[in-house]
């Protein structure tokens, strides 16, 4: 039997991946597959593969265990831009692993373990698209807050705002007894589903009150 694993990656905390994962599984019970295994993860679509906890272990896994394929709903699920999208294809590829897209119906690899050329040149333009697209936004948020400030605008916080240390602390109590279980940052990410920042701001104010 084809034994695959899914991957499904929302952006926020208050998205949902279910209906990536639930949509996958229901492909491969119609496909016959066998899955081995579930990857989820709420994270940016702008960190690097190698921010993406649920990513990487997906990988060790592809390293260790006989997978035939892994299922995706769309291309930028398995990275942020078209260069991280083709290694990570790429080493599929290597270890004889075809990546399904749903969205697009497209496989990389042929039943014989080859590069499917039609897709892989799709995939590329894809990649390519979505990276001009990113681009294109990120121009024009930067024109609008230049226009903006220009014309007097002003940015920032309020004059007195400021989120209370503790009251960041017991925001984030799963994320405190971690640190203090000895957690790294990445494990906390991943225990808590919190992004780096968050973890990285936490374990600074536990530094900094001595609670560390």
């Amino acid at each position: 039997m084809i034994q695959v694993v899914i991957y499904s990656r929302v952006s926020t905390n208050i998205q949902d991946y279910t209906r990536q994962t639930e949509e996958l599984k229901e492909y491969s019970k119609k496909m016959s597959y066998e899955v081995v295994g579930i990857f989820e993860e709420k994270i940016s679509g702008a960190k690097k593969n190698d921010e993406r906890p649920a990513l990487m272990e997906m990988m060790e896994l592809i390293k260790t265990k006989k997978i035939n394929k892994v299922l995706c709903w769309e291309l930028s699920r398995i990275g942020r831009n078209t260069i991280e999208v083709l290694q990570t294809i790429k080493l599929l590829n290597d270890n004889c692993i075809s990546l399904y897209i749903k969205n697009y119906n497209l496989e990389t690899l042929t039943d014989k373990c080859e590069i499917n050329p039609l897709s892989q040149f799709m995939i590329q333009i894809l990649t390519s698209v979505a990276d001009m697209e990113r681009t294109t936004i990120k121009q024009r948020m930067t024109s609008g807050y230049n226009q903006f400030i220009n014309n007097g605008g002003k940015v920032g916080r309020k004059e007195g705002f400021k989120k209370d240390e503790e009251k960041i602390l017991a925001e984030y109590k799963d994320v405190v007894k971690r640190f203090k279980q000895g957690c790294s940052i990445r494990e906390v990410m991943k225990l808590c589903d919190v992004s780096n920042g968050t973890a990285q701001k936490v374990k600074k104010i536990m530094s900094k009150t001595g609670s560390l």
